[in-house]
């Protein structure tokens, strides 16, 4: 009888004992499942931090976009923009002033070989702009070649009015200088009357006089001057793209070859070569690169 009440006695400490295991085990589980919902993640870290961008005046509109997007999705980025021109970009990227240096046009050897790297992030064409009181509306590369060079001199000889043409364009190390220069074949030969800082100078120039000739980022042109046709095409994203626009260049983002970016300035140069940039690329302008 006695070992039948302690076998019962023992049964009962036991089952007791399992139900609070049992019970200590669920509330662990509970915990684990509470720590994969509020629990951090490695992988899921915030960005904060600035990037920092230095260079091209004609990408102004593509890079203001990007990075404005690139804010919008970080809550914790700041992200600058030093509208300096390409070479002087060029020049603090090397010298580690920026993190991402704005150049365009391609880089040349010489500074490629200085340890700089160049990823082509879209192409531009490069608009050539009268005032829009200029009767003229198409030139072909050769009269564009001939203008600047100072062997047209005036709008009558190329069906405009009797009227001096007014050559504006950029300053030295501008590669929309660069770009027009080396494509229309005129390197050192132009004849300036005024060399401007900026694509917006040179906008704002021609707008404000009637004989003015000039060129700039299609990408930022706007209602304010006349786009020529060069030999016919229009300047648009199309004739870019198929290459029948024949004035075009590459915007181009330099980086430091060796210089790792910081993770801020990584996830940016990730999402500005990434498929969800290209829509706002076209809207600023500019024709993405193909992947």
């Amino acid at each position: 009888m006695k070992k039948r009440s302690l076998l019962v006695i023992f049964a009962m400490v036991l089952s007791v004992m399992l139900v609070f295991t049992a019970c200590g085990g669920q509330g662990q589980q509970n915990n684990d499942d509470n720590n994969d919902v509020t629990g951090t993640d490695d992988n899921n870290t915030t960005l904060s931090g600035t990037v920092s961008t230095d260079g091209s005046t004609s990408m102004e509109d593509v890079i203001g976009s990007l990075g404005e997007a690139f804010k919008e999705a970080n809550d914790g980025v700041e992200f600058t923009y030093n509208p300096t021109g390409s070479g002087s970009g060029i020049t603090a990227v090397s010298e580690g002033r920026c993190d991402i240096g704005l150049s365009s046009r391609a880089l040349n050897d010489e500074e490629k070989s200085s340890g700089l790297e160049e990823t082509v992030l879209a192409y531009d064409g490069i608009a050539i702009i009268v005032n829009n009181e200029n009767p003229v509306s198409d030139l072909d590369l050769e009269t564009i070649a001939q203008i600047y060079t100072g062997e047209i001199t005036n709008w009558s000889e190329v069906g405009g009015n009797d009227a001096e043409i007014v050559v504006i364009g950029r300053e030295g190390g501008s590669g929309t200088r660069d770009g027009f220069e080396s494509i229309t074949d005129t390197e050192d030969q132009c004849q300036y009357r005024q060399e401007l800082t900026s694509t917006g100078d040179v906008i704002t120039t021609v707008s404000q006089n009637p004989d003015a000739i000039g060129y700039a980022s299609m990408a930022s042109v706007s209602d304010n001057v006349k786009v020529l046709t060069v030999g016919g095409v229009a300047p648009s994203e199309e004739t870019v793209l198929d290459g029948t626009y024949p004035i075009q260049r590459p915007f181009v983002l330099v980086t430091k070859q060796g210089t790792a970016l910081s993770d801020v300035a990584q996830a940016f140069y990730d999402f500005a070569l990434s498929a969800d940039a290209k829509d706002i690329i076209s809207d600023a302008g500019a024709v993405p690169a193909a992947e």
